[in-house]
């Protein structure tokens, strides 16, 4: 009963240790993008001009954020948002492959030198600088550090207290598979792909497999082919992910699969004699038996496994990236045959859908803000569209076209409304993640920005239902208010324009000089048309009713200007 004990003892530590291991490189994943994530875009967005370039950003910026998921959905939303072509995302998710293998050589300095004694200061000093108003960010990667090296600590120490090299159920277990039988590395390679698609970690993969071998229990080329499942369950994973994702995110995620099913196929074809290989390189003599050797040489020839496992993965993904990287237009064209792109052009009658959110929260925070930031552009540009309609309505003269376009602003007007809700719900959830100030900024003004869009389009509304009255009633606006109606119309679409222009550009490049100077432009024209409206109302020009009619439509668009300031004044901070 008591050894029953240990071993469940020993299976918490295990699974205990491997999350405190991925909450440490969530942890650090997302400070490092909390700190440099506007460089981090900056350095995508224009350190991509040819396919060399553009890999060597993905392996810096991954290697920088400890994260290729990161590093892929920045790259998708440039994709998405027309900044980067496809061709030049997939060399940056090439690189990806190649930055985060550095995430095996961390691990295997955390399993082969015992470093968890040291982490325990390093938890002192995160937590001094995480209480600094100044430093927080640095306090909150410190400690990401440290519960990393804290799980992978644990995780070794672990390893060593259940002596798996020792255990003979799981030596016979891993004996029974021939390790020169190919179905045997398809296995391992399955077992794998579908372990790293339920942790939902390849790191966490990786760490087992690096106990497992490190032990003594199990052989090299199964390990090998647990890594080599580990790729494909990671893209595996994003496929998934991508399902409801824009179709240039989906074909991103499937030239990611096809990269490292492509290296997974290249390498069982020379398996043997390149592992061979990457065991010379790094020390490993496979050959090593514990009957030939005695036990203590043979666990330290097996500790120089983790070497082993991460100089496959670095050597896997550089060679793969080497071999891929000359046929990218290839890939690019594979992907687009496989994955049709339906007409991509927004459907006016049925503009309902949310394009860059719908899918739910990113993996890291400071992305899924990216990701709202263009659906409030979308949402910005929907807007304009419906004052389009408007305009379209006032010279409306058939009828049943009348009716027709009214119903489509009336529509519009009630996906307005669910936009604001759901980007409001969306932000809210990203808000409860840890984020920088300047993102904190961010989410704040987009609140403001899609509560003002939202009055964009009750205007709109308004203005539509106005010139409804005027159909439904016996009498119509005179040539001049028709004139002077499509001036004042024709401002407030120029303010409109302006204001798309801001929410699309770089804040720091950007001005609201224009936007006021138009801003002024109307309120004037308003104030001099209302004025004009009451001599003609009582020179009889018109009736007093149509005179209504016609000042609503003026004062609708005077409100519709000031919705436009607010929302650039809250855009540019």
């Amino acid at each position: 009963m008591e050894t029953n004990g240990n071993i469940l003892m020993l299976v918490f530590k295990l699974l205990g240790s491997l999350a405190l291991l991925m909450f440490g490189m969530k942890l650090m994943s997302e400070t490092l993008q909390k700190m440099a994530g506007p460089q981090l875009r900056h350095v995508l967005g224009k350190m991509t001009t040819n396919r060399f370039t553009g890999m060597l950003t993905g392996v810096f910026v991954t290697a920088a954020v400890q994260s290729s998921t990161a590093t892929t959905v920045m790259t998708v939303s440039f994709v998405s948002a027309g900044l980067l072509t496809l061709a030049q995302a997939i060399s940056v998710i090439m690189g990806a492959n190649i930055g985060t293998t550095l995430t095996a050589w961390i691990m295997t300095a955390g399993v082969n030198f015992k470093i968890s004694d040291f982490v325990w200061p390093a938890f002192i000093l995160s937590i001094i600088l995480i209480y600094t108003k100044r430093h927080h960010n640095k306090g909150d990667f410190l400690f990401g550090v440290a519960f990393l090296f804290l799980g992978l600590g644990t995780l070794r120490q672990t390893g060593e207290d259940m002596h798996l090299g020792e255990q003979e159920a799981v030596l016979n277990f891993f004996s029974s598979f021939d390790p020169q039988s190919f179905s045997t590395t398809l296995l391992f390679l399955l077992i794998g792909g579908i372990l790293t698609m339920c942790v939902q970690s390849s790191a966490a993969v990786m760490a087992i497999t690096m106990i497992l071998c490190s032990s003594g229990a199990l052989p090299i080329y199964q390990g090998i082919a647990l890594v080599m499942g580990e790729n494909i369950g990671t893209t595996l994973t994003s496929n998934f992910a991508a399902l409801t994702a824009p179709i240039q995110a989906r074909r991103a995620a499937l030239a990611h699969m096809f990269f490292n099913f492509f290296g997974v196929c290249w390498v069982l074809i020379v398996f043997y004699p390149f592992i061979d290989m990457v065991c010379q390189i790094a020390g490993y003599d496979s050959t090593m038996t514990k009957e030939a050797v005695g036990e203590t040489a043979f666990l330290a020839n097996a500790a120089k496994l983790n070497v082993v496992l991460a100089t496959f993965h670095s050597a896997f993904n550089v060679i793969n990236t080497f071999i891929l990287i000359w046929f990218i237009p290839q890939i690019e064209k594979l992907v687009c045959k496989l994955l049709k792109a339906k007409d991509e052009k927004e459907d006016e009658n049925e503009p309902v859908r949310l394009r860059y959110i719908e899918g739910g929260l990113m993996q890291t925070p400071e992305i899924s803000v990216m990701q709202a930031q263009k659906e409030v552009v979308l949402f910005s540009k929907r807007m304009q569209r419906m004052f389009g309609m408007v305009r379209e309505l006032l010279v409306e003269k058939n009828e049943e076209e009348f009716v027709k376009n009214f119903s489509r602003i009336e529509k519009y007007e009630g996906i307005s409304d669910r936009m604001e809700i759901e980007i409001a719900k969306y932000l809210e959830e990203v808000s409860y993640a840890h984020l920088s100030d300047e993102t904190k900024s961010k989410v704040r003004a987009m609140l403001r920005e899609i509560s003002e869009l939202e009055s964009v389009g009750d205007a709109c509304y308004n203005l539509a239902r106005s010139l409804n009255r005027k159909q439904q009633s016996a009498v119509d606006f005179t040539e001049d208010q028709y004139k002077h109606i499509g001036a004042i119309m024709q401002l407030t679409d120029e303010a409109l324009t302006q204001m798309n222009k801001v929410m699309q550009g770089r804040r720091e490049d950007l001005s609201s000089d224009e936007t006021y100077r138009i801003e002024k432009e109307i309120n004037a024209m308003r104030n001099q048309l209302k004025a004009q409206n009451i001599v003609d109302v009582n020179d009889q020009k018109y009736t007093y009713a149509i005179g209504t009619m016609y000042t609503d439509v003026i004062n609708e668009c005077e409100k519709l200007g000031d919705y436009v300031v607010n929302i650039v004044e809250a855009r540019l901070g």
